[in-house]
């Protein structure tokens, strides 16, 4: 089947990457032309592990364009994966959204065929019909539903093993209206092996939304739970083990520590209790979530400062800036309000992540541009004898924090049995 991508960000890549290993034709459509220039050359704009030899495999398979009338007229599908940024008061901004419909609007006027679009945006109840739907009806002067399709198909990618998840789902969510564009994308998902939801487009849409706040729950209860437990001289993680072991609750999300961070978890929380709000709800369970989350970096630093009351000028190393390991994505990372906390109380801080420094660097200017940048994790442990943990990479496990003070923020067991003192954030 030929499919059209609309954005090529973290979302759209994966996607478009996943439908052209399954054997389609894909086209990327960016406004930015350095993105759509490097995709034509087989350089992915994003990390993710194992999307650049994908990209190297199946080049033959996928391009990338600015031009939506190319896109569109030479595919079948089209898929909507651009931004849903935070608006100040928790709401989603659909002004890409808006004028992704808008472009693919206009060029299904001229279109003959029967195309399907497929919102994959993280969106609100009620977006795909009450916003994307009018805006395609009356740019293309057809109807939704007859004239060309329209489904929500929210996604669920894990980041750093996001093309494991789109090949290999827990579930493929359908919110449809008619049988041709049901038909059309059953056949394009036809090769995963999955279970697929049908419903219709406003549940798909609150799945997404239940899902992702479900999970912020999960971690915000963890860390709720951690932080009693580290009054009390309990190791939390044993109790989450005990507690993982019921089949009813699972072990998963379950690590207390620093909290959640990343492009979903936070944006679609926020999203969700402002949606409540105006519905008349008052989502009070969801809003602690958020309190319980924002509370995490400042509970390290007050731990950081028993051990060292006063940072005026002390050297502090900073071990991971990405919100997760295996990704470059510094967006709502933890590591931002620890580093900003350290700057107003006069520290001085070194920084190391294996992938997140140039990223953080740009996405943070207020504190990005004030802090330094090690080129190697030896030359953190060298200059500093006060190191933070933030991000649990993988290479953190490796070091020997002999001599350190180490307050960690995501349980590697290393620092645990080899720093000179050791202070979990909820153990």
């Amino acid at each position: 089947m030929r499919v059209s991508i609309i954005g090529s960000g973290y979302v759209g890549m994966i996607t478009g990457m996943g439908f052209a290993k399954l054997g389609n034709e894909v086209v990327f459509v960016d406004v930015d032309e350095e993105k759509v220039r490097m995709i034509n050359e087989g350089r992915p704009p994003i990390y993710e592990e194992g999307l650049k030899e994908l990209m190297r495999e199946y080049r033959e398979r996928y391009r990338a364009t600015t031009d939506y009338r190319e896109a569109v007229m030479n595919s079948d599908v089209t898929f909507i994966c651009v931004g849903t940024p935070s608006r100040e008061d928790g709401s989603i901004d659909l002004r890409f959204i808006e004028s992704a419909s808008r472009e693919i609007g206009e060029v299904l006027r001229e279109k003959d065929d029967f195309h399907v679009v497929v919102v994959k945006s993280t969106v609100v109840p009620g977006t795909t019909e009450g916003v994307v739907k009018p805006i395609l009806e009356e740019q293309s002067e057809k109807k939704a539903f007859e004239d060309f399709g329209l489904a929500m198909n929210p996604e669920f990618l894990r980041e750093g093993v996001a093309l494991r998840d789109f090949l290999n789902p827990d579930r493929i969510v359908l919110g449809v209206q008619d049988e041709s564009t049901k038909r059309i994308l059953e056949e394009l998902y036809s090769p995963i092996d999955a279970p697929k939801l049908i419903t219709d487009i406003k549940t798909a849409e609150m799945i997404k939304y239940a899902s992702n706040a479900f999970l912020a729950t999960k971690i915000s209860f963890a860390n709720e739970i951690g932080n009693i437990c580290k009054k009390l001289g309990i190791d939390s993680w044993k109790v989450f083990e005990g507690v993982g072991l019921d089949h009813r609750i699972s072990p998963y999300f379950f690590r207390s520590g620093l909290g959640f961070g990343g492009s979903c978890f936070p944006k679609d929380v926020k999203a969700i209790i402002r949606k409540a709000e105006e519905a008349g709800e008052e989502p009070i369970l969801l809003k602690a979530v958020l309190e319980v989350n924002e509370r995490q970096p400042v509970k390290l630093v007050e731990l950081l400062k028993k051990h060292v009351p006063r940072l005026g000028g002390k050297v502090i190393g900073v071990l991971g800036l990405a919100f997760k390991p295996n990704t470059d994505d510094v967006r709502e990372t933890r590591a931002y309000p620890v580093i900003r906390r350290l700057l107003e109380e006069g520290a001085n801080v070194i920084a190391y992540d294996p992938k997140a420094m140039e990223n953080f660097r740009k996405f943070y200017p207020d504190v990005g541009s004030r802090i330094a940048y090690a080129t190697s994790l030896e030359d953190v442990m060298k200059d500093t004898d006060v190191i933070l943990i933030l991000t649990e990479w993988p290479e953190f496990e490796e070091l020997d924090y002999s001599g350190k003070v180490v307050i960690d923020g995501r349980r590697v067991r290393r620092a645990e049995e080899t720093a000179e003192v050791y202070e979990g954030l909820c153990w």
